[in-house]
């Protein structure tokens, strides 16, 4: 609780993955993928109810027992290729039938995100009482040097600028979505039915903690991180 308010911790784990096959309890340094995460919601000050929704009988095994409360089976239909992240996160706030002022979304696949990263945003977004915040960081290859290729393979700028940048350091900074976290005030979540809005206010986690695992090699890099941590 922060400032006479609750928040809820929503871990979303699906058993289905093509790129990582069960990457979501794949062992990451001697533990399962989604238990880094369930470690460090675990250490939050904020956080008040930590939830894994899961339709998958092994995950919901594995996330018991490294400390997760599983309060239900999530339907098969919200577990689908297709199904848009939004809706297990919309499914979990009704389904426990109890109201929380925050809900933040703390995806598995971020292992390298902290519990200080966790309490810092939190903060940040009650403070500035905003009504919805999402963690960035700072792209490593910027858009205003991306092309794409027209016919003949001619290259043709990514973005249109009013004048060219030539320096990397002249480069206005550009930022992306991290997916490790995503808060929100709960009324406006349900409202919206989505993190980002208008309203979103960024809280910018540094490059080397925003590791997303989407490929085999994400996993390759996050085992060399977290054996040499």
């Amino acid at each position: 609780m922060i400032n006479g308010q609750k928040v809820l911790g929503i871990i979303p784990a699906r058993g289905g993955s093509k790129t990582v096959p069960r990457k979501n309890i794949r062992l990451l340094a001697g533990k399962p993928l989604i238990a880094w995460t369930i470690e460090e919601a675990g250490k939050s000050k904020y956080i008040d109810r930590l939830i894994v929704s899961s339709e998958d009988a092994e995950i919901i095994k594995v996330a018991q027992e490294w400390g997760a409360e599983v309060p239900f089976v999530r339907p098969e239909e919200l577990a689908e290729d297709e199904t848009l992240g939004i809706e297990p996160v919309i499914h979990a706030i009704n389904a426990i039938g109890e109201y929380y002022e925050y809900t933040i979304l703390l995806q598995p696949t971020s292992p390298l995100r902290t519990a200080r990263d966790i309490d810092e945003c939190i903060h940040y977004c009650i403070t500035e009482d905003a009504a919805f915040c999402v963690s960035v960081s700072i792209v490593d290859k910027n858009p205003y040097w991306m092309y794409t290729l027209e016919k003949n393979k001619i290259i043709s700028p990514l973005m249109q600028a009013e004048r060219s940048f030539d320096r990397r350091q002249d480069l206005p900074e550009v930022y992306a979505l991290n997916g490790a976290i995503f808060l929100a005030q709960t009324n406006y979540l349900l409202q919206e039915k989505s993190f980002i809005t208008e309203k979103t206010r960024a809280y910018i986690m540094p490059a080397d903690r925003s590791l997303d695992i989407d490929r085999e090699i994400d996993f390759l890099y996050a085992e060399l991180i977290k054996s040499r941590s």
